[in-house]
């Protein structure tokens, strides 16, 4: 076998689910994509396998058992009606067969412990699937809140209060603290055996990470993957490949 041939192996296979949209008019149904968040993996060695909305949890366990890692996507607003909460009229929910696919996928990339980032509506996904809940809408529920989302400047950014040894500290350390933002929900109550990593100086929810020996998993609220990130940002993805070959060495260790 070639170098080039092992190097390939040995690259991680990162599990990116998708977006979903079902047919309209004469336009067919048919998941994405935006290739931001492929890229980002590509760009540090890892290798994105997009996994649509399957009908089964038998397919996704044949994926799961074949991926080191998974990154959840950004994307529309998850239902609070599937949490217990109303709906409220600014909510654009994702499609239905979108949210329930990856609600079961994110429970069953818990329960087996993979590595996991999620970015936007999936740092979203992976609170709510855990214990957490979320604010509907920044403007009502945080009435003070900065602005977090600018339909007339969609490369708006704000500053980052980061909090010590985290990875998001490991990421920007002394760096240039401006993210962007584009979001009217947030993270309010963070779910059990995570912790708040980042915020806005206005108290909203940018980062969380697991707090728990045997899980690697964290999201952002703002996204590192777009062209709207800066070079820093790009680190995210390194730290999490980095997050991933543990996890992978620890795996090879029990076997």
């Amino acid at each position: 076998m070639s170098e080039r041939e092992c190097e390939v192996i040995t690259k991680p296979m990162i599990g990116v689910n998708a977006d979903y949209r079902a047919a309209q008019g004469d336009s067919p149904a048919f998941s994405y994509v935006a290739s931001g968040y492929f890229d980002s993996i590509l760009d540090v060695g890892g290798v994105p396998v997009m996994i649509p909305p399957y009908k089964t949890e038998e397919d996704i366990d044949v994926v799961l058992d074949r991926l080191d890692g998974v990154l959840f996507i950004g994307g529309a607003d998850l239902d609070p009606r599937r949490d217990g909460w109303m709906l409220h009229p600014t909510v654009r929910c994702q499609d239905p067969r979108r949210e329930s696919f990856d609600r079961c996928l994110a429970r069953k990339v818990a329960e087996r412990r993979l590595p996991v980032f999620g970015i936007g509506a999936g740092m979203q996904l992976l609170n709510v699937t855990q214990g957490g809940n979320l604010f509907l809408h920044i403007p009502e529920d945080l009435p003070t809140a900065l602005p977090h989302q600018d339909p007339l400047d969609p490369a708006h950014r704000h500053t980052l209060e980061i909090a010590a040894g985290s990875l998001m500290d490991r990421v920007y350390g002394d760096g240039e603290l401006r993210v962007n933002s584009m979001h009217h929900m947030a993270v309010d109550e963070v779910a059990p055996g995570f912790q708040v990593t980042a915020r806005c100086p206005d108290g909203v929810v940018e980062a969380i990470e697991s707090t728990m020996t045997d899980w690697f998993a964290f999201g952002t609220q703002f996204h590192p993957e777009t062209d709207t990130a800066s070079a820093l940002d790009v680190r995210i993805f390194e730290e999490f490949l980095a997050g991933v070959a543990e996890f992978q060495g620890a795996m090879q260790l029990v076997a």
